[in-house]
């Protein structure tokens, strides 16, 4: 990987570099020109002290790549703003949300006061669950469908349960019996509900609701009332008078933009937050940071609040221009102005209003359904998904890095063990069959022969037995392990048992690249070749 310096660094380091040149070039009168090996330092230790290589970016603020994406020939990039240009300190913005929609079931919908003070834990739920309204399970996929953990509640489901309910017909999401949590913004949903869900079953004089299933029903509840939240601006007007301890501000995204703009790049946000809270979390974030720039406005072409995704990729809804209160001014009919604020609209209007082709449109956001499936599948445009967990994930990948690699051995020495004992049993299955068959013409085996070879062979099965059971102990010890580092009810967020999770399948599906944060594309050149591995199967290795 090769990468480029800010704009800055760079006329430092040219500056230094042809000084040092025009040195060698034309040295004073009378004097004789040394060697640039003694008179000037090396060009290449001036440039390799300031371009990073790609060794010295961390691994958790590097970009990861699904599909070659050449960012040179993207022209505009749009972005998200909630979770993509704005980070949320996850744990409060998660208890903001259980308060807020605990206050309205139960003032509300008539849930017991005691649910207020039941212990909700925001660490235990992950992104990529899937929730059973019907049964009031929770449970966690692989890439094929299959069911691997399972919780009722928050108690873990037998081998035998789980077979019962998952194992023995397909598992459609599309279902209405069931819900997919991809959002950082859906884990409450889950807390919630598993923690309800052990509450009903251990209190059955609990309110139930004649006619419908209470799992069921009490999800509905969960989701409506979450939705009110956001709605009505419980949780946004106690974000905007707060900003500094749900928001995170990031020091490289100003310069990162920034970048983008200077490299000829048209910027475009298009996000789903209407006005009012969009200009607050966008002004927290920017201004003030670059004085080139008077405000949040100025680093974008286009600015979309409002914008109903996933549907702006599948309807036609039209877009609105707005006034400086949010207040709707009239329906846009032709391009785009910069500096005016637009509401709603559609991908297709926007290339139009934009002059720009799907294919040179890079979108990064947050959200697997609503910005990277959708616009994977209603559009021609590049993708860019922005995982915050990533980060942490990565950091404990390399703190686990020996148990990791001990797994990968083992199962590599497992896989030897049990071909072995597959040929010794068809050994001891042919030495059988050789002893209870008629003699065959010809010499007769050595006496004794077939029994000590049986015996050798039972002896070697019973080796391999305690061998594959040793092994078998170790990884499951050692699984457990890694799982209890990053979270020890689900394990880690990609990865489903030895397969990668239905969340990882999504994000290689449905994203050309990858990365913690927006801010880790300044050390990469706007001209740069994200390049994916090469794709391999399991006889290519």
């Amino acid at each position: 990987m090769s990468y480029e310096p800010t704009s800055k660094e760079a006329q430092g380091a040219i500056g230094v570099a042809a000084a040092s040149l025009a040195q060698v070039a034309t040295p004073a009168d009378g004097v004789e020109s040394e060697t640039s090996s003694t008179r000037t330092p090396d060009l290449q230790s001036i440039i390799g002290s300031i371009v990073p290589r790609a060794n010295d970016i961390k691994r958790s603020r590097r970009v990861f790549v699904n599909r070659n994406l050449r960012l040179d020939r993207m022209e505009f990039i749009g972005f998200d703003m909630d979770y993509t240009l704005a980070i949320y300190n996850q744990p409060r913005i998660e208890t903001l949300s259980i308060t807020c929609t605990l206050d309205k079931l139960v003032h509300q919908r008539g849930y017991p006061e005691e649910i207020l003070n039941l212990d909700y834990d925001p660490s235990w739920a992950i992104r990529g669950l899937v929730i059973d309204r019907q049964n009031g399970n929770i449970f966690k996929m692989d890439r094929y469908g299959h069911a691997g953990r399972v919780y009722h509640g928050r108690h873990k489901l037998s081998k035998e349960e789980k077979r019962k309910l998952y194992q023995t017909q397909r598992i459609r999401l599309s279902s209405p019996r069931y819900a997919w949590i991809d959002t950082l913004f859906a884990l409450p949903e889950a807390v919630m509900f598993a923690r309800i869900v052990d509450y009903l079953d251990e209190n059955p004089r609990a309110p139930t609701w004649p006619g419908r299933p209470r799992y069921a029903r009490l999800w509905k509840d969960i989701r409506e009332s979450i939705d009110e939240a956001h709605r009505d601006e419980s949780m946004k007007r106690v974000i905007k008078a707060n900003l500094d301890e749900f928001l995170e501000r990031d020091s490289d995204l100003a310069a990162t933009l920034h970048k983008l703009r200077s490299a000829g790049k048209r910027l475009f946000l298009l996000t789903n937050s209407y006005w009012d809270y969009t200009d607050k979390v966008m002004a927290w974030l920017l201004d003030g940071q670059l004085p080139t720039y008077p405000s949040w406005r100025s680093y974008f072409d286009v600015i979309i609040v409002g914008g109903q995704k996933p549907s702006f990729f599948t309807e036609r809804h039209p877009f609105v221009e707005l006034d400086e209160q949010g207040q709707e001014k009239r329906q846009l009919t032709g391009p785009f102005q910069r500096g005016r604020i637009y509401q709603g609209g559609n991908a297709s209007d926007l290339e139009t209003f934009m002059g720009a082709t799907g294919d040179r449109i890079l979108y990064i956001g947050d959200h697997i359904y609503g910005d990277m499936l959708r616009a994977k599948k209603s559009s021609v445009w590049r993708t860019a998904m922005i995982i915050q967990e990533l980060e942490g994930e990565l950091t404990l990948a390399e703190a686990m890095s020996a148990q990791l690699r001990r797994i990968e051995e083992l199962e590599k020495r497992r896989n030897r063990a049990e071909a072995e004992l597959a040929y010794f049993q068809l050994v001891l299955h042919s030495l059988q069959r050789i002893e209870n068959s008629p003699p065959e013409p010809g010499p007769a085996p050595a006496p004794g022969i077939i029994e000590k070879a049986k015996q050798e062979s039972l002896q070697r099965l019973d080796q391999l037995r305690t061998t594959l059971r040793e092994i078998g102990g170790e990884v499951e010890s050692l699984e457990r392990e890694v799982d209890r580092a990053f979270n020890p009810w689900w394990g880690a967020l990609f990865k489903q048992g030895v397969e990668n999770s239905r969340f990882g399948e999504q994000v290689e599906d449905y994203a050309c690249v990858y990365t913690s944060r927006v801010s880790n594309l300044l050390a990469y050149s706007p001209l740069y070749y994200f390049r994916s591995p090469r794709d391999h199967m399991p006889h290519e290795l």
